[in-house]
């Protein structure tokens, strides 16, 4: 079984700065792409930032140049850091993860972390 495990979810005032980890853990051959999506209250879940096994990085236009996706592929751990922070940032982040299970799985399975709460104030 995997697990993805996230944490660094804060009240923060605007302007300031949190950063989340996200652990991914159990019967793991080879973590592929890892991301976080978010969930604000009475919204659809949005997608955040995406960053391959190689490192390539992609955001969604509301947070590039504030967000920086990073990853310790011996961990199989990323981190999301975020910067200037606003209040409609203010939701549930979830981390997920395309995971091989063995080495002679044909693709990989997704799997989502239970989330954690970023809340920024203004």
């Amino acid at each position: 079984q995997v697990q993805l495990v996230e944490s660094g979810g804060d009240l923060v005032q605007a302007g300031g700065s949190l950063r989340l980890s996200c652990a991914a853990s159990g019967s793991i051959f080879r973590v592929n792409a890892m991301g976080w999506y978010r969930q604000a209250p009475g919204k659809q879940r949005q997608w955040v930032a995406t960053i391959t096994s190689g490192g390539s990085t992609s955001y969604a236009d509301s947070v590039r140049g504030r967000f920086t996706i990073s990853r310790d592929n011996a961990k199989n751990t990323n981190y999301l850091q975020m910067n200037s922070l606003k209040p409609e940032d203010t939701a549930v982040y979830y981390c997920n993860a395309d995971v091989f299970l063995t080495s002679y799985s044909g693709k990989a399975l997704k799997y989502w972390g239970q989330g954690t709460q970023v809340t920024v104030s203004s």
